[in-house]
């Protein structure tokens, strides 16, 4: 997969485009939750994006301390279904940790995890902090990786 990082101003239409697309896709019509994914955030954040055959494959979205939360945070991640049998999710989160040690300098990092995919979370040194909480009526949890 190939990984290109970019601020909101650096992103072109069709990149902005593309990842909006991927983001209601899985977020709204797959998880079949109707929220607001166009929080505002986004012009805040460092932008993630993996490519895999040209397409985009897998996104996040980063932060630094006290945009999101008060430690530096990774939000919105998600993985095109056609490809998530290659890796690509881990990829995009290792790729997304390391932006977050470069960009801000610190390894301090919180996410919202959706409670299903915890094991895959802890997998990359991510830990449960706090109660689960409904976010959207979808099951979710703090991580923290120290």
């Amino acid at each position: 997969m190939r990984i290109e990082v970019k601020t909101f101003q650096e992103l072109t239409t069709e990149e902005l485009y593309d990842l909006l697309q991927l983001r209601s896709e899985v977020f709204v019509v797959e998880q079949d939750c109707v929220y607001q994914d166009i929080d505002g955030k986004d012009r805040k954040a460092i932008h993630v994006l993996g490519f895999y055959n040209g397409q985009l494959a897998a996104y996040t979205r980063c932060f630094k301390p006290g945009i999101y939360f008060d430690e530096a945070a990774i939000g919105r991640i998600v993985v095109d279904k056609r490809f998530r049998d290659k890796g690509l999710g881990h990829q995009i989160v290792k790729a997304s940790i390391e932006v977050i040690h470069d960009r801000y300098k610190t390894a301090l990092i919180k996410l919202s995890a959706q409670t299903y995919l915890v094991d895959f979370y802890n997998s990359h040194g991510f830990e449960i902090t706090g109660e689960e909480y409904l976010e959207d009526g979808i099951p979710h949890i703090a991580m923290i990786k120290k």
